[in-house]
């Protein structure tokens, strides 16, 4: 066991540990510590900056689930864009549950938009999920609002797959641009690029929004698909 893991192991908590598996059932429970999130992240702040720091991000893969998202915790840390790209593109092909890569929202990428959509787009075009995933959220976050551009909402329609976590990861997509940017996003479902079960689960999650209108609500209820 390193060191990192023993002071993991010191902020378990097993009766949280259910509860997450459950959560993230593509996680092996015995990888599963339980921290909870607050301590965890108390943790990474004071971690940050030390040495020891610096050799927990070079030791991929790790073991546990709480090792991967104080490795994601401590990257949101690193001010120097260039520098946090460059951490992502090593940890992203270990991310494997939704959990940690939901995680990863990096403070630096709120002053390098320009170049952060170039990088997204590198991040959709990965042929690993959870980086793809990654990148649809960075669309999600960064650029529905001032950096808007419709050619974005291309670029996450035209990804297509049968991976449950990917189709979700659009669909929350899609129904957060319905909120931001409706006439933008409605010919994404009136022409019916997605596949039925993204398409249908876009609506879904738009329909239980409060951004949306009521009228809104019940024009988008007539474009659901039959499976």
């Amino acid at each position: 066991m390193t060191e990192v893991q023993r002071k993991l192991f010191a902020l378990r908590d097993e009766g949280n540990r259910d509860f997450v598996a459950k959560l993230i059932p593509t996680v092996d429970k015995a990888r599963i510590l339980g921290i909870r999130t607050p301590a965890l992240r108390a943790f990474a702040r004071d971690f940050a900056g030390r040495p020891e720091a610096a050799e927990f991000l070079k030791a991929l893969p790790h073991f546990y689930l709480e090792e991967n998202a104080l490795h994601a915790f401590l990257i949101e840390r690193i001010r120097d864009y260039d520098a946090c790209v460059r951490a992502l593109d090593v940890f992203l092909p270990f991310v494997d549950n939704w959990a940690t890569c939901d995680s990863l929202s990096p403070a630096c990428f709120q002053k390098h938009r320009a170049r952060l959509i170039s990088d997204a787009r590198r991040w959709l075009q990965s042929d690993r999920l959870y980086t793809v995933r990654f990148g649809i959220g960075v669309l999600m976050a960064h650029f529905l609002d001032g950096d808007f551009s419709p050619e974005y909402l291309d670029w996450v329609a035209e990804i297509e797959t049968e991976e449950y976590y990917l189709r979700m990861m659009q669909a929350w997509y899609f129904a957060t641009a319905l909120a931001k940017r409706y006439g933008a996003a409605l010919p994404v479902l009136e022409n019916r690029r997605l596949d039925p079960w993204t398409h249908n689960r876009t609506i879904q999650k738009a329909v239980e929004s409060r951004r949306i209108t009521p009228e809104q609500k019940a024009y988008l209820k007539t474009l659901r698909r039959k499976k």
